[in-house]
């Protein structure tokens, strides 16, 4: 289910209706705010919506918080159907509706009474119209005038200092579920910093839309960045909340220290279930398509191949001048746009294949960056070697490429390394 963000105004929209009695004609007003509840849909709650589960651990706390524009708590705000006859124009109170809306997080906590400090800022920054790769800096948010402290600029660590006078640090981010997606490597510097200085984190959990499968190849220690911090497979299969419990639990925090964490858990979710996310969790993953393509596609970024930034169709589509037109004939040309000032191949027309309509399910696919080298007309330009290593993992991956073997052998690769993290990954689940 989708939640769209409403303002308060006095007419939201207008329906004409005709009746097939009279053909009087009539039209219903909905409007008038009268009520707002606590869920963001029957099935799932996520953790954020549970502020009766957690509050009690913020009062009288100095809180930070680590947020971006999906740190939302979800509403249903009941609205009056109102007809009015055109002819007469009589009203009559015809029925009530329920619209989705939502609240910031840290907007609902203040109002509270909850004594925010300062909100730290992953990539993308607090209200996520920030760049890929961007560097996101320190400021004050213009609407709270709370301090915002940047965790992908100078520093991806929270400092001693920036942590100073903090009782507790809440964590709430929408994540995608895939390794090179540096929400999970924010959250392992906040547990890190945290540990460090003894302060606890208050973990809001929400579902991870590419949840319901493992797979790709497992990092190797070697090749460690930012976009990638742990051994683990890129497309991991695990919620933020269970992912920091391996964090802990496989000591991978400096020292094998161990950061105290509480995991306000998502109610009526399984791995299984399908979660349509309300908020772009960044600004070029703007649709269920381009989360689900994401983990095949996202390859390309380590590439000198466009997979779509600079258009509206971000991880649907993928192209580059060099790549052979008489096998890739569909065409698009990148330009400067919202969440992508200077795409690849900005203002070139780029030749790949449009996937907005692509069907896949419950894997990642190696078949487009393949096609695409292999139809490459200067292959020396196709790889970004250490980019694409770090998004990779491993360096294998663009070797076997190169030498040709096929996607089922290279798949063929991985299986040891999945099914040794399926087993860790198993002691740490919190859903089904």
């Amino acid at each position: 289910m989708r939640f769209n963000v409403f303002k308060n105004t006095v007419l939201l929209f207008v329906f004409v209706m005709i009746s097939c009695a009279s053909k009087a004609k009539s039209k219903i007003i909905i409007k008038d705010k009268i009520h707002l509840t606590a869920k963001n849909n029957p099935i799932i709650i996520v953790g954020a919506n549970q502020t009766d589960t957690y509050l009690s651990l913020l009062k009288g706390k100095r809180v930070g918080i680590v947020a971006n524009q999906t740190s939302v708590i979800f509403k249903k705000k009941k609205i009056r159907a109102i007809s009015i006859d055109l002819e007469t124009n009589e009203q009559s109170l015809d029925h009530i509706v329920e619209k989705d809306t939502t609240t910031h997080l840290v907007d609902s906590l203040l109002s509270l009474k909850i004594d925010i400090k300062k909100v730290f800022s992953p990539e993308h920054g607090f209200r996520g119209r920030i760049d890929a790769g961007e560097l996101v800096k320190d400021g004050i948010d213009t609407k709270t005038n709370l301090p915002l402290v940047s965790l992908y600029g100078k520093n991806k660590k929270p400092t001693k200092e920036q942590l100073e006078g903090l009782d507790i640090i809440v964590f709430d981010i929408q994540d995608v579920g895939v390794r090179f997606y540096t929400y999970i490597s924010t959250l392992h510097y906040i547990m890190e910093a945290c540990s460090e200085q003894g302060i606890p984190v208050l973990i809001l959990d929400r579902p991870n839309p590419n949840g319901h499968y493992i797979d790709g190849p497992t990092l190797e220690i070697k090749n460690k960045s930012f976009l990638g911090m742990h051994p683990i497979p890129l497309v991991h299969g695990m919620t933020i909340g269970e992912y920091a419990q391996m964090i802990n639990g496989e000591k991978w925090l400096k020292n094998g220290s161990q950061c105290e964490i509480t995991v306000i858990t998502i109610k009526n979710y399984t791995h299984d279930t399908f979660y349509s996310l309300p908020i772009r969790p960044s600004p070029n993953l703007p649709n269920d398509q381009a989360i689900k393509l994401y983990p095949s596609l996202g390859l390309f970024e380590g590439t000198n191949v466009n997979a779509g930034r600079g258009t509206e169709f971000q991880f649907q589509r993928y192209g580059a001048p060099f790549l052979n037109k008489k096998t890739h004939t569909f065409s698009y040309t990148p330009v400067a746009n919202f969440g992508a000032k200077h795409p690849k191949h900005k203002n070139e027309l780029c030749y790949g294949e449009d996937l907005k309509n692509e069907e896949l399910s419950g894997v990642m696919t190696l078949k487009w960056v393949i096609r695409a080298y292999q139809n490459s007309t200067d292959k020396s330009l196709f790889f970004n070697t250490n980019n694409f290593t770090k998004h990779a993992g491993t360096d294998k991956l663009q070797q076997q490429i190169v030498t040709g073997l096929s996607e089922t052998e290279i798949k063929a690769s991985w299986l040891d390394d999945l099914e040794a993290f399926k087993n860790t990954r198993n002691k740490y689940l919190l859903y089904d």
